[in-house]
């Protein structure tokens, strides 16, 4: 949901914010709550007030160590000046670790601090002059054993013509003279999944779509038509596909344009992503909007109840995030955003990306899942170390479809696999054990075992069987020897909108001229960084001069070398012209979504 309103004449911000609360107290007394002042925005601080009712003689509070990422994060480093009140007066407050403060005090006890956050992205949070986003989570601490207590959070005195959206239940609310916008969670998690954009944006209904799916939009460089319809045709075929919506109303949060970093978070009733421009976005929105089944409602047990103090590990993501990826594409194809060249295109370059890291050889798909956590060291994601779970979950989604449509005459699909997770365990309110339950879901629906398939393959880091099971879909794998431009050192597009020198070839040009891995780089041949190096690079030739600026630490640092060259094997998925009928039933079946059981879900 939506809300407008306008800016109230403050008083002073920390009067105003006090006199909100007050207000509040009688109507929510054994509500925790939360104000929130976005008083400065320039300043990037986020200034908050938390009021914690019925307290005993103390009460310990905590901030999230991570969110949104597999990775910890530390939000509390992004914190200062916490203070702790009972009543009136100042009381006594201890940091006990890095996330966690203890206070002393009965009654009604408030904590105040301000914590800055200027990420761009759906990973971060962020307050400047233009805009607020907030992933609440990142800047809202929480009293460990009351995390199941209904939250209000209200954000009162927004800048002029400042609007809000989220898709959580509220609105506009005045309370002692002063207007704000409030929203309510049945808990500190309900409130934590979804996040808020506040300033001046764009919004609209899709039209045609039920439940109602708003689409809020912050930034430029986008067509409202295109975007309309690609949103449309995602969110009518996978609502179509998983019949009918887990949700009563969803919303797309969307930040287009330079700076915005790239990617997308999902949520349970709505989505975040940031893309460099509108043709980015087909495929993230695809994927951010199965995870509504896919992760949000179909849960593996092992990262529920979320413990956000610590790792949390999980050997499922080859599934939760890589089949996902599956669906995207299958969702692309099928409702007509791609052609069947660009789905065997993103085939081809998903087998290609895992056949050329040697660690495919051993890493397997769950221990990829299980290693999720090292991805934020550099050295970690060079090829040598690790494949990835999106990757290659989603190979396996692919191979796993045609296997269970070969061993039913093309009668079940993976589709029947997703449908029977969410009948027998989203629905249910149930989370799936890992792998194991996948895999015997599988066998229910191809009415055969796939304990070989999962030993080998997603439990084991055997090597793919491409040929034999891509020509039961009437497909052909290939391989060819390509000679290319080569930096000799990857790009990283980090949350915070920065451009980062990942890997980096100790034997390159690269290394040779002195760049290191972790150089923030600065400017591009004396402009920006391009948002696609590999298309930057498709338009080189080996021997071109690449200037770089980078920093390194407090230093600024000038390198220039020649673009090098590098041998690569590139597979491509095809059709094979000769496939029997039933092949290729197989295959048309995986395009357009059908089975001989069911035609055009």
């Amino acid at each position: 949901m939506t809300f407008t309103f306008a800016r109230t004449t403050p008083l002073s911000r920390a009067g105003l914010c006090i006199l909100f609360l007050l207000a509040l107290s009688s109507s929510a007394a054994a509500t925790i709550q939360y104000t929130v002042l976005l008083d400065h925005p320039e300043r990037h601080l986020f200034n908050v007030t938390m009021t914690i009712p019925d307290v005993t003689e103390e009460v310990i509070v905590r901030m999230p160590a991570w969110n949104a990422l597999y990775q910890l994060r530390d939000f509390s480093s992004h914190v200062r000046q916490v203070e702790a009140f009972a009543g009136s007066k100042k009381t006594f407050i201890e940091k006990t670790d890095k996330q966690t403060w203890r206070i002393k005090g009965t009654g009604t006890i408030k904590i105040t601090y301000a914590t800055y956050w200027d990420e761009a992205g759906p990973f971060a949070s962020q307050l400047n002059s233009e805009h607020a986003f907030v992933n609440p989570a990142m800047i809202l601490m929480y009293v460990p054993e009351r995390r199941s207590e209904n939250v209000k959070l209200s954000f009162p005195s927004l800048p002029d013509n400042w609007k809000v959206a989220t898709a959580s239940a509220g609105g506009l609310e005045t309370a002692g003279g002063i207007r704000a916008y409030t929203f309510d969670a049945p808990s500190y998690e309900g409130l934590t999944d979804g996040p808020i954009e506040v300033g001046k944006f764009d919004e609209f209904q899709l039209t045609g779509i039920s439940p109602e799916v708003r689409v809020v939009i912050h930034g430029e460089n986008w067509r409202k038509k295109q975007v309309e319809e690609d949103l449309r045709r995602i969110c009518r075929y996978e609502l179509k596909l998983m019949d009918g919506a887990p949700f009563a109303h969803y919303t797309f949060i969307l930040h287009f344009g330079k700076g915005t970093g790239g990617g997308g978070m999902e949520h349970s009733e709505s989505t975040a992503i940031s893309a460099y421009s509108d043709e980015y976005l087909p495929n993230v929105a695809a994927h951010e909007f199965f995870h509504l089944w896919n992760v949000k409602r179909i849960r593996p047990a092992s990262l529920y109840p979320v413990d956000d103090t610590r790792e949390q590990y999980t050997r499922a993501l080859w599934f939760a995030e890589g089949v996902t990826n599956t669906y995207a594409s299958y969702t692309l194809v099928r409702s007509g955003i791609w052609n069947k060249e660009q789905f065997y295109g993103d085939f081809s370059e998903q087998i290609t990306e895992l056949e050329s890291r040697p660690a495919n050889r051993w890493q397997s798909a769950e221990q990829s899942s299980l290693d999720a956590w090292l991805e934020k060291y550099p050295l970690y994601n060079q090829p040598e170390y690790s494949v990835s779970y999106y990757t290659k979950g989603q190979v396996l989604g692919d191979l796993l479809d045609i296997l269970i449509r070969d061993r039913t005459g093309n009668e079940k699909s993976l589709d029947d696999v997703l449908r029977s997770l969410n009948t027998n365990f989203a629905k249910q309110g149930k989370a799936y054990r890992d792998s194991l339950d996948v895999e015997l879901t599988a066998e229910g629906v191809a009415g055969s075992s796939f304990e070989e398939f999962f030993a080998k393959y997603v439990a084991g880091a055997e090597p793919f069987p491409y040929q034999q099971i891509l020509g039961l879909a009437g497909l052909t794998l290939r391989s060819v020897e390509e000679r290319r431009p080569s930096l000799g050192f990857s790009v990283e597009h980090e949350p915070n909108g920065q451009f980062v020198a990942g890997q980096v070839d100790p034997e390159g040009p690269a290394a040779m001229a002195g760049l290191r891995t972790g150089d923030v780089i600065l400017s591009w041949n004396g402009g920006e960084v391009p948002r696609r190096t590999d298309r930057w690079l498709q338009e080189q030739r080996a021997g071109d001069w690449l200037k770089l600026r980078v920093r390194r630490e407090d230093k600024e640092i000038a390198t220039e070398f020649r673009i090098g060259e590098m041998k690569e094997t590139v597979y491509l998925v095809g059709e094979d012209s000769r496939a029997g009928e039933k092949a290729r039933r197989i295959r048309e079946g995986m395009l357009r979504g059908e089975t001989n059981a069911v035609a055009a879900r």
